[in-house]
């Protein structure tokens, strides 16, 4: 299987990277919307909480969070100073995950103190996965578009899908395998 040039595909030149192939990770400033949401039919648990997106974070360093929304059903904060880090050994996972029908940012948040404070952002789909298995909560948010070839152009550089490996067949000689004995 030759692999699929995903610059061509989404876009040339990201401001963010240049393209040399010495670049071995690459950031990007994130700030994460969460949700509180009202549940009317849950006498045990009133609200939840959800990640509801991601933007490319612009406010200064060490600026907290935000309340963006707030009425009776839903409340939705701003949580600038997080940052999407791409390696290359997470290269197959930002593959998968372009190569999907809906890329998406997971979001691994935690609540301290009854507060909810997302954690960490990845744009890996091996990498949210693992998270959503350990019993972490992971939210997938869609990928913003102007992330798209800035991801692209990392996997380009630094995925090499493994060559297919030859189909064995079982032969007449092969004795005491496949459900064979003499």
């Amino acid at each position: 299987m030759i692999p699929i040039e995903l610059s061509v595909l989404l876009g040339q030149n990201h401001p963010m990277t240049t393209r040399t192939d010495d670049i071995t990770a690459a950031f990007y400033p994130i700030a994460v919307i969460m949700e509180r949401v009202m549940q009317v039919n849950n006498r045990w648990q009133p609200f939840r909480w959800q990640a509801r997106g991601v933007i490319r974070d612009i406010f200064p360093a060490g600026s907290g969070e935000s309340v963006m929304v707030r009425d009776e059903q839903q409340m939705q904060v701003l949580f600038p100073g997080l940052g999407l880090k791409l390696t290359r050994e997470e290269a197959e996972g930002y593959y998968l995950n372009l190569t999907s029908p809906e890329p998406k940012v997971f979001v691994l948040w935690r609540v301290h103190d009854e507060r909810v404070r997302p954690e960490f952002v990845t744009v890996s789909y091996n990498e949210g996965t693992r998270w959503a298995d350990s019993g972490e909560s992971v939210d997938g948010v869609p990928l913003p578009v102007e992330l798209l070839p800035w991801v692209g152009e990392f996997v380009d550089l630094h995925y090499k899908p493994e060559p297919r490996k030859p189909k064995k067949y079982a032969s007449s000689r092969d004795k005491g395998r496949m459900g064979r004995t003499e």
